[in-house]
């Protein structure tokens, strides 16, 4: 590198932050080397999960999101995660057209990823991002999900607070969402509320958001109707957004959730590096290779293989 990363990242650089990042989507051992020097001065930064099925309208919604925090001063990167691309991993769609009006604004910080594979449409990379942003001086940060319905539970891990969004139209989509997507909604969403059918959506998710359990510290989610295109409710969305990080902090429940942030990224980092060295340590192994010929065979199934490999791996470390 012929520029100190971090350094210039911390002083708000976005040409470092964005190269800190592809080091990062990367797996380069320079962007975790930065992220490490980055981690100290984060944990400030307050994240938003944008989440919904496709077709919904997140990407013009958060387009709005992004332009109402400026008019509250707030500096704001953007996390839009999309599909990856079946040959070079990447994101499919990258840069967001639609949040380019953004582009020029150097207190808006704009980033498209690729889920890499995750079901829940969400990849390590896209934490430690967040990281890099916050670490910045991005005081919100909004992760935008690729949208695949009720594998969207990831989101609810990395954010402080989770916006489900949902349109009017879905008919029996609410009720196949009311046992995962529903559940890690704080705030709700119903764009294209000038459509037909608006009321009925809403009628549905009160009534569903009747049936979910409360603390003691309850946060009764709102409802919100919104017309991204027109910027139609957005200014209230937003206004509850900024409401709800204030009822976490009072509540005692954003160190918690920060803490859950955290511990998320501890354990896929455990996992894969365990992972790796497991792989390594197996193939170096003659009975790695002879269960694996057991298995091409169909003489050991895949369970009793693993567990046979794990159960020696303990026995020699």
């Amino acid at each position: 590198m012929n520029m100190n990363l971090p350094e210039e990242a911390l002083r708000g650089s976005q040409l470092a932050g964005a190269r800190l990042i592809r080091l990062l989507e990367e797996g380069d051992a320079a962007g975790i080397e930065g992220l490490k020097a980055l981690y100290p001065h984060s944990g400030k930064a307050y994240v938003v999960g944008v989440t919904g099925s496709p077709g919904v309208g997140k990407s013009t919604l958060v387009d709005c999101i992004v332009g109402e925090l400026r008019r509250h001063e707030k500096r704001v990167g953007v996390i839009a995660v999309d599909p990856s691309s079946p040959f070079s991993g990447g994101a499919v769609l990258g840069d967001r057209i639609r949040m380019q009006r953004h582009a020029t604004d150097e207190g808006v910080f704009i980033r498209s990823m690729a889920t890499r594979g995750q079901l829940g449409g969400l990849s390590r990379s896209t934490c430690e991002a967040s990281v890099v942003l916050d670490a910045m001086g991005y005081e919100v940060i909004l992760v935008e999900t690729v949208g695949v319905g009720q594998d969207e539970l990831e989101v609810a891990d990395l954010a402080h607070t989770t916006v489900v969004v949902s349109v009017p139209g879905m008919g029996d989509g609410i009720q196949a969402m009311k046992a995962g997507i529903l559940e890690i909604g704080d705030v709700f969403a119903i764009n294209k509320a000038d459509l037909p059918g608006a009321d009925e959506v809403e009628r549905q998710l009160a009534m569903m958001l009747q049936m979910r359990e409360s603390g003691n510290l309850a946060w009764h989610p709102p409802i919100h109707r919104t017309v991204a295109t027109r910027g139609d409710g957005v200014a209230e969305l937003v206004q509850t957004l900024l409401d709800h990080r204030g009822h976490l902090a009072e509540s005692g429940s954003l160190a918690p959730r920060q803490m859950r942030r955290d511990f998320s990224l501890f354990l896929e980092l455990l996992r894969s590096g365990a992972s790796e060295k497991i792989l390594e340590a197996a193939n170096t192994s003659p009975e790695y290779r002879t269960l694996i010929e057991d298995l091409k065979a169909r003489r050991i199934d895949p369970y009793s293989a693993a567990e046979a490999l794990i159960e020696k791996l303990q026995c020699e470390i």
